[in-house]
C-alpha cells in the first residue's frame, strides 16, 4: 500500500488504535527517518483523543530505549532499540515480563525472536515522492487480516 500523506498515515493508526488492547505488540520495521515514530505519536495520541484525554507529546526513544504512556486502563510501552547490538542486552530491558498487561511498540525489533499470539507488523520504506511511503502489513493472532480492514 502507498501512504501519500501524513493525514493518511493518521487514518491508517486511526484503524489501528481502535483494535488496540494490552496484550498486543507491533512492531515497526524500516529506515531512519521514515517514519515509525511518527506513525507511533499519531496511534497514540489517537488512543488519547478516543478517551477524551489531552494528547501528550510523543518522542522517539532512541536514547532512552523506552517511554511508557498510561491512557486510563491501557499502558503502552514504546521502545526503540536501534543501539541495541546483541540478544543478550534485550534481557535487561524486560520487555515481555509484563506481556498481558500492556501494549508493547516497538521500533527496530530485529533481535527479537520471542513468538507473540497478537502481534501487527508494519513494514515502512521512502516512495517515490518526499511524502510517500511504502507500507507493508502483516498480522498474527487478532491482526492475521488486518491488512484487509485499512
Amino acid at each position: 500500500m502507498i501512504v501519500k500523506s501524513l493525514e493518511h498515515l493518521n487514518k491508517i493508526s486511526k484503524k489501528i488504535s481502535q483494535k488496540l488492547e494490552n496484550g498486543d505488540c507491533i512492531f515497526l520495521i524500516g529506515e531512519i527517518g521514515v517514519g515509525k515514530t511518527t506513525l507511533t505519536r499519531h496511534l497514540i495520541n489517537n488512543m488519547q483523543s478516543q478517551k477524551g484525554l489531552k494528547r501528550t507529546e510523543v518522542l522517539s526513544p532512541t536514547f532512552n530505549l523506552l517511554y511508557e504512556y498510561e491512557i486510563e486502563d491501557l499502558k503502552i510501552m514504546h521502545y526503540d532499540l536501534y543501539r541495541i547490538k546483541k540478544p543478550k542486552e534485550l534481557i535487561h530491558l524486560g520487555i515481555f515480563s509484563e506481556n498481558e498487561k500492556t501494549i508493547k511498540i516497538v521500533e527496530w525489533p530485529d533481535l527479537i525472536k520471542t513468538p507473540l499470539t497478537n502481534k501487527l507488523e508494519i513494514h515502512l520504506e521512502y516512495g517515490k515522492n518526499d511524502n510517500e511511503r511504502k507500507m507493508k502489513i502483516y498480522g498474527l493472532g487478532k491482526w492475521k487480516d488486518f491488512e484487509n480492514e485499512i
